[in-house]
């Protein structure tokens, strides 16, 4: 079941894929870990408490700056999500997690679309249960429909993994 193939979806909270994961994660009932930058900060929160008022399950890095957040993130976790819809530009923060998530030889799978759910639901059956999932990829400055993306493509993975 989803409860024992995922124990926690990891994220830092920023707009776009990470808070769809968060969002997600407490519709399905599992719980959210991450790190996030010092006072809460992202591009909706910027000021103290933060993202912690609505996700106070995250805990905060010693720095604001967003690198230490995703490379700690990273580094607690067991295995990476990314999201990268089709056409979406440049991210430097998806770039940083994907290089740390390479050089700490994390399992990864980068996704562009719901075609790739089938995808996804074999590469999560491959890794042990209770998994500490990171999902990440674009803020929604740099990529406006990755919310929605995020939430379409892991809807349907947790949905598949329920009915295994």
């Amino acid at each position: 079941s989803i409860v024992n193939k995922i124990k926690c979806i990891r994220s830092g909270g920023q707009t776009g894929a990470d808070r769809a994961a968060l969002d997600l994660a407490g519709k399905y009932g599992i719980r959210i870990c991450g790190w996030c930058p010092l006072g809460g900060w992202a591009e909706d929160f910027p000021s103290p408490p933060g993202l912690l008022e609505k996700y106070p399950e995250l805990r905060e890095t010693p720095s604001s700056e967003t690198s230490q957040r995703t490379k700690w993130n990273i580094r607690d976790t067991d295995a990476i999500l990314t999201i990268i819809p089709k056409g979406s530009g440049e991210s430097i923060g998806t770039e940083v997690g994907i290089q740390e998530g390479i050089l700490l030889k994390k399992p990864m799978f980068t996704a562009q679309g719901s075609e790739d759910v089938p995808e996804i639901v074999a590469w999560l059956n491959t890794l042990p249960d209770n998994l500490d999932l990171c999902v990440g990829g674009p803020r929604a400055s740099e990529c406006p429909e990755v919310y929605q993306i995020t939430t379409e493509i892991l809807s349907r993975v947790l949905d598949s993994l329920q009915h295994r």
